[in-house]
């Protein structure tokens, strides 16, 4: 989806040719240590002390619980950020070599080396409206947490999310997804994200339709007024009260009208069923650089939509 890089989501590096060469030998893994290389291998257990077992292939190696994250020395992380990796890639470099009580090499590794080398020169240098890579870690009622480097979780609140509302983050995304996110601030160092600025304006979702057809939508909301029903992430229309229409339900609707000075689009409700359709992966209208500025009503509305980061 994006390129590979040193600090790049957990999981991005595990099956690169590079990350596979090193992981192919001892002399290579030698090698990866010498050269203080950024790997990636798969936790196959955390044992009782919370130490991480990683299988490297040619031979294990070991995350000492301290060396497991950022945060978990100082208890401002609990033990539950190294369990929750077990069967999952992890980032680590090769700090030593040991032996095991039977006499085997074990490699010993650091993911919080790399974390804090992540924090230094990758996250610390984020600024508001930067667009970066991340993958979706887990969802819950108020947002989306997604890896942003090496592991370091950052929130997308769900308002953020895109600019249609959903009832939960599961209604857009799923866990392990790649996706593409904006730093919306970095307030105390904690760095929140954004996402619905990438999805495209309202003149640039409305593009995709046309007066006199009938599409697919989503049934967002149903108020004494009207049916929201979403087009796109990023574009919803109003239809018809109809009865026995639920928040959830996939639709056919026909697009009666589309009316950019008022951001609006008029629709028909056609017919409305239950379904278990997976969430489409986002389309991205930006998935690189730096915005300060972003409008997503057209300039013929006298209603503004907008954000300033």
């Amino acid at each position: 989806m994006y390129n590979t890089g040193s600090f790049c989501p957990e999981g991005t590096l595990i099956d690169t040719l590079e990350n596979k060469h090193f992981l192919n030998s001892k002399q290579n893994l030698t090698e990866a240590f010498l050269q203080g290389r950024i790997l990636e291998a798969r936790a196959v257990v955390c044992t009782a002390a919370h130490d991480l077992v990683v299988d490297l292939g040619c031979m294990r190696g070991i995350i000492p619980r301290n060396e497991g994250a950022v945060g978990i020395a100082d208890g401002s992380i609990r033990d539950i950020a190294l369990i929750s990796r077990v069967n999952k890639p992890v980032c680590f470099r090769i700090i030593s070599f040991d032996k095991d009580s039977h006499g085997e090499t074990i490699a010993i590794l650091s993911r919080r080396a790399v974390q804090e080398d992540c924090i230094q020169n990758y996250i610390s240098c984020l600024a508001p409206g930067d667009v970066i890579p991340a993958q979706v870690t887990h969802l819950e009622q108020f947002g989306c947490f997604a890896d942003i480097g090496c592991g370091i979780i950052s929130l997308i609140p769900i308002d953020l999310i895109s600019i249609s509302r959903i009832s939960h983050p599961a209604d857009r995304f799923t866990v392990g997804q790649n996706i593409y996110v904006a730093v919306k601030s970095t307030e105390n160092g904690r760095i929140t994200l954004t996402h619905k600025e990438l999805l495209g304006t309202w003149e640039e979702n409305v593009r995709d339709f046309v007066f006199g057809e009938t599409v697919a939508g989503i049934i967002r909301s149903v108020e004494n007024y009207g049916v929201f029903v979403e087009l796109t992430p990023n574009l919803a229309g109003l239809a018809e009260l109809r009865t026995a229409v639920k928040p959830g339900q996939h639709a056919a609707v026909y697009i009666k009208s589309i009316i950019p000075e008022k951001m609006k689009i008029k629709l028909i409700i056609v017919d409305c069923f239950d379904a278990d359709y997976r969430p489409k992966p986002p389309v991205y209208r930006i998935t690189s650089g730096n915005i300060s500025h972003w409008k997503y009503s057209p300039d013929c509305c006298p209603k503004v939509v907008e954000t300033v980061f």
